[in-house]
């Protein structure tokens, strides 16, 4: 069965644009014009991507990804925007986008990220969780279970993203190892961008404020200044 792609986005002539390269790669796509009704379809039949425009009339593209995100972790979301701010994609990315492009796009850098979360999709699914890892990984304070996906402290289960989840294991598979953020841009998003580092602050934050007893002084997801972050030794 073709992978299926829904595309919410109210402009008609960029969405006809996106159904007919997503057709010629070979996807499926399903194409619907507002938030509630993509939020209806995403229901009745969870796509294996979304490709979701920010500003959307009635309920926008930040509501909607907030709403899947609360009943599917792991489906790729790839948001688009006529905006351009450093906010606006930092909002995205919180609310549990794993990529963002800015419009005007060019449709082959569009069909290169679609294309890269379907491979990394792959990547998790053939292999076992994060090279050798054991089928829970456990610190002081701090559990990963690789299997179910989950992860514990002494506050109880942590309910993280399936990026975030994602980030933390590699980290933590290679304890001391120093990452810089452009390898970690590379292994846990399946693609290497420049310019798109801040999509590794950003979850890194996103990770200390949820794990870390005080996210200003991080015991576990650590900064190593001028090169990247590490995992605790």
């Amino acid at each position: 069965m073709n992978r299926q792609v829904l595309i919410i986005e109210d402009d008609p002539d960029i969405a006809q644009l996106i159904t007919m390269h997503v057709r010629e790669a070979g996807y499926e796509a399903i194409h619907v014009e507002n938030g509630e009704d993509g939020l209806d379809t995403f229901r009745q039949s969870p796509p294996d991507l979304l490709v979701l425009d920010l500003m959307l009339p009635g309920i926008d593209g930040l509501e909607v990804c907030k709403q899947i995100r609360k009943q599917n972790e792991r489906v790729p979301v790839l948001m688009l925007t006529a905006k351009s701010t450093e906010l606006d994609r930092v909002l995205g990315l919180e609310l549990g986008a794993d990529d963002y492009l800015t419009k005007p796009f060019s449709v082959v850098e569009l069909m290169a990220r679609i294309k890269a979360l379907f491979r990394r999709v792959e990547a998790l699914s053939a292999r076992a969780p994060e090279a050798d890892a054991p089928p829970v990984l456990t610190f002081s304070g701090l559990s990963i279970d690789t299997l179910r996906h989950k992860v514990t402290s002494a506050k109880g289960e942590i309910d993280l993203t399936a990026r975030e989840f994602d980030l933390l294991l590699y980290l933590a598979s290679a304890p001391g190892r120093v990452f810089s953020r452009a390898q970690l841009l590379d292994a846990v998003w399946g693609y290497d961008h420049d310019g798109y580092e801040h999509t590794v602050n950003t979850h890194i934050n996103r990770l200390r404020i949820k794990i870390e007893v005080d996210p200003a002084k991080p015991e576990y997801v650590q900064t190593v200044w001028g090169v990247g972050y590490k995992f605790r030794d």
